[in-house]
């Protein structure tokens, strides 16, 4: 029994090395793969139950794959906008499917984006939660909100001007009743430029007025294109600096846009009361009296198109367009679990949830001991060759002691033969 024990666990053992070199095999293969996580070789020992002080039976060895999908590779730094890493735990949210398909997590961050403007990778989907223009979750931070990320949901981009800031000077040495005039270019909500024209009054001593005519397209002057109200008085101190303004604040409201955009309300930055960083009223010095505008800044933006989209720092989707604003689209999740090593591994470093694993756990970047999500990287492989160069020769070796049992045990039962003939 001993020869043919020992002719077992050594054929064990030629089993467990070949299986541990493919683990190696694997692992320096995928050296240069985005994400890819080591598998170690664990062995363990078979024990039969007949041993004892006078007699031994050998068992032999098993061996089993460990993945270590917690440890964390290098992060490099790539020149593609929507590559994206993770800096500690947890993991990418993906789907196999643009709506209703199977969720899935993974630590490649390879993403580009399709021809349907979706960030996917070898068909997986990246997921996220929509957001507002500042970046906040809409809804709730929770699996049902999630979506796959699509550039499409704002593919082009305007909005309405909501503030005017104005810095003039009204001539004291005008006649009352005297009218000056200035124009303002106001956005509305569709990213339609339009020009409103503003009237300056001097209604009496230190007072004036403004009003505002329909606003009318900047490519067509002759035409409104809505319907403006609101006058504003104005009032100045002895020394010229703004005394007041009424209403406060001050308003002005266009109605009844003919591109169908919603009506708007700007609001009128005229100075601080008391200052001179606005409106003024001092003597212009000069034959004919004029108003002399130093400024007239409006927030509001034109009709722009998607042209390009980014990951940034915590997980930020952010959109550029054509008319240079840039606004958060979406945020990334990241999928934590009580047990990551339980997680089933997949081919393209995709991973499914199992019962050792445990649920998925979505959090924000950063957020509740989830990692950090970084733009413009990629998590390297955690393949150490040089490691991976000494396991194998150690898997050589053990190999090739184990047949040489075998072969021992050959010219043994030969001689055993032999005495028998």
């Amino acid at each position: 029994m001993s020869l043919t024990g020992a002719l077992s666990s050594a054929i064990s053992a030629l089993s467990a090395q070949s299986q541990s070199l493919s683990m190696i095999s694997d692992n320096i293969a995928n050296t240069s793969t985005t994400g890819y996580k080591t598998t170690s070789a664990m062995f363990d020992d078979l024990v039969t139950a007949s041993s004892n002080t006078t007699s031994y039976a050998s068992g032999g060895v098993t061996v089993s794959g460990r993945a270590n999908i917690t440890q964390q590779g290098l992060l490099a730094a790539t020149s593609n906008a929507t590559d994206v890493a993770i800096q500690g735990s947890g993991f990418f949210a993906v789907t196999n499917a643009t709506s209703g398909g199977t969720t899935s997590y993974t630590r490649n961050g390879a993403f580009t984006t399709d021809n349907a403007g979706y960030l996917e990778d070898n068909g997986s989907y990246l997921e996220g939660w929509r957001t507002d223009a500042d970046g906040n979750v809409v809804g709730s931070e929770s699996a049902s909100n999630l979506q796959a990320i699509n550039n499409q949901v704002a593919s082009t981009s305007g909005s309405a001007t909501t503030k005017t800031t104005i810095a003039a000077n009204l001539p004291s040495d005008a006649a009352t009743g005297e009218t000056y005039t200035s124009s303002m270019t106001v956005y509305d909500s569709l990213g339609a430029a339009n020009s409103m024209q503003v009237t300056w009054t001097k209604t009496g001593s230190n007072a004036w007025s403004a009003s505002f005519a329909n606003p009318t397209s900047t490519s067509d002057t002759t035409t409104a294109t809505g319907t403006a109200s609101g006058t504003i008085a104005i009032t100045f101190n002895s020394d010229g600096s703004l005394a007041s303004t009424s209403p406060s604040p001050a308003t002005v409201a266009v109605t009844g846009w003919t591109d169908g955009a919603t009506d708007s309300t700007i609001a009128m930055n005229l100075g601080a009361v008391g200052k001179t960083d606005g409106l003024t009223q001092y003597a212009s010095g000069e034959t004919t009296p004029s108003v002399n505008v130093t400024s007239i800044d409006s927030d509001g933006l034109s009709y722009g198109k998607l042209s390009s989209i980014a990951i940034g720092k915590n997980g930020i989707v952010d959109a550029t367009y054509s008319n240079g604003q840039t606004i958060a689209i979406y945020k990334i999740a990241v999928a934590t679990f009580a047990d990551p090593n339980g997680l089933s591994a997949s081919s393209d470093g995709i991973y499914s949830a199992t019962v050792a694993s445990g649920n998925a756990s979505l959090q924000a970047s950063g957020e509740n001991g989830a990692g950090t999500i970084y733009g413009s990287e990629l998590e390297s492989s955690t393949t150490d060759t040089s490691s991976q160069f000494s396991s194998m020769i150690s898997a050589q070796q053990a190999y090739s002691a184990a047949s040489q049992v075998i072969s021992t045990v050959d010219k043994m039962y030969d001689t055993l033969i032999s005495a028998m003939r």
